[in-house]
Parts: C-alpha cells; structure tokens; sequence
C-alpha cells in the first residue's frame, strides 16, 4: 500500500511553505516508510521501535523514545489503513464529524511524551480516501501533509490558500 504526498512545512525563517514531495508506503503491517523525492532525496523506515533515515548515501538509524511523535504517526497510519479503530483509541482521543462522503477526525495525544511534540493531528477525507493530515505541533507552525488524490491534485500549486484548500476537501471535483 502507498500514497504520494505533498508535505507544507511553514517556518517564520522562510518566506513560503517548504514543499516536499513523494510517497508514503507500508509494505508490512509494522513498517512505514516514508520517501522524499523532491526538494531532496531521504528515505525513512519506521519499524521495530527505531527509525532509519537515508540521505546521501548515509543512513542513521535511532530510537523511537527519541521521537516519539514518529511512533505516533507510525501508530496511527497503522490503524487508519487497517481500519482499527481500537488502536487508534489507544494512541489518541477521537473526535469525529462529518458524512462518509466528506469527514474529519480529530486525534489528540493520550502519550504525554508525543503530547510534548505534538497538540493534536486533524484528518481529512473523503469516502476512503485520507486526503489530508494537518499536524498542530506544540511549538512552531501547522505542517499540511496532502495525500492521495489531494496531493495529486496539489501538482504545480503553490497558493497556500488553494492547497488549504485542497487539503480540507473544499476543491470542486
């Protein structure tokens, strides 16, 4: 199972968004893998409580306790594509609304060590299809990660307004 993804890093350092793009894979049950493709090329892998991170033909791997706001997202795509909602309670309080046409979920940390990171994720989809992960950190700016259709959709945007846009489900078809 993979996804494209066009990730939206704000900084107040930065004069816009850092676009990152490539792909989201999962191909075991206990792996996530996350590929870079543009502005630059980095592969990270998420399993067995470490992630690895290849950039320029080095690779360091490191424990999840070190990060755990990557467990968390580990865990929650995990129980998102398999659809177990039991997992995902584990992790997050779930808060949702919406239709199955268009929804939104709301995840808030129960970890206080990912809570330290992380004030809460929000999700938007459409039918199957999760669109769109906005990432509230505790510090610094909301990171928009679109997915699937949006991020195939957000090719050559570059209007935040338009892929917030894009990211939320209110682009006409």
């Amino acid at each position: 199972m993979s996804t494209p993804f066009v990730e939206l890093r704000g900084s107040r350092l930065l004069k816009k968004p850092l676009r990152i793009e490539g792909e989201y894979a999962r191909p075991a049950g206990d792996t996530l893998v996350r590929q870079v493709r543009a502005p630059y090329v980095e592969t990270s892998t998420i399993k067995a409580g470490s992630v690895t991170i290849a950039r320029g033909g080095a690779a360091h791997t490191y424990s999840l306790d070190r990060a755990p706001q990557l467990a968390g997202q580990q865990n929650s795509f995990g129980a998102l594509l398999s659809g177990d909602r039991a997992q995902l309670e584990r992790a997050f309080r779930v808060d949702s609304e919406g239709t199955r046409e268009r929804w939104t979920l709301r995840l808030t940390p129960k970890d206080a060590r990912m809570a330290a990171y992380v004030r809460g994720l929000t999700l938007f989809g459409r039918g199957a299809e999760l669109r769109c992960i906005e990432t509230t950190p505790v510090k610094g700016d909301l990171q928009r990660t679109l997915l699937a259709g949006a991020a195939v959709a957000a090719t050559g945007v570059d209007d935040a307004a338009r892929l917030s846009t894009l990211c939320r489900g209110d682009a006409a078809r």
